[in-house]
């Protein structure tokens, strides 16, 4: 699955103007942002934005095969709105026993949001984490946020052997395109 918040940005605005059948070249899946094989080791998810595409996957999965680690998500958007795969994910923590979904907004534009406010912050992650030792941390969205968890979890004393990152990067739009499998 491909997804992504249509934004007035030079690829974005030409994806939209597209006609169909438009040749574009995509790279291919690089990284390893996979969870781990070690049931004992808690995942904690940090995602911002539509950086929930890849660990949505990797929750859905873990739900249809019935892993047995303990699975954490802290999904910040600015809005509600903005929360995309929200009525999904609820789905995924109703389902599986193992996973605890913590969605966040920044900019809370009615009281009618029933999770946490704010951004995922230190005093966040140990209101939900307090006891829970030695997770593995995946972290994926924009460069920005990327930085600013990574930041967060080296302050708090987390190895760089324990977390993983996805960062979306820049867009590029190709002169040749040679391949065709992506419209």
């Amino acid at each position: 699955m491909i997804a992504m918040r249509m934004r007035e940005t030079g690829f974005k605005t030409a994806l939209k103007a597209a006609a169909l059948g438009t040749k574009f070249k995509v790279s291919r899946p690089r990284g390893s942002f996979t969870l781990h094989k070690d049931f004992a080791r808690p995942a904690v998810f940090l995602a911002g934005g539509i950086g929930i595409t890849p660990v949505r996957s990797i929750l859905d999965w873990a739900t249809q095969e019935r892993m047995p680690h303990k699975l954490y998500l802290f999904y910040s958007n600015r809005e509600a709105g903005d929360a995309a795969f929200l009525e999904e994910l609820e789905g995924l923590a109703m389902r599986n026993p193992c996973f605890t979904l913590i969605p966040t907004v920044t900019r809370l534009m009615s009281t009618a949001w029933p999770y946490e406010k704010g951004s995922i912050d230190r005093v966040l992650l140990t209101r939900y984490l307090q006891g829970l030792r030695g997770p593995v941390y995946y972290v994926s969205g924009p460069s920005g946020m990327v930085v600013a968890m990574t930041k967060l979890l080296q302050f708090a004393g987390v190895s760089d052997d324990d977390v993983k990152t996805e960062e979306f990067g820049d867009y590029k739009l190709s002169e040749n395109p040679v391949q065709t499998n992506c419209v």
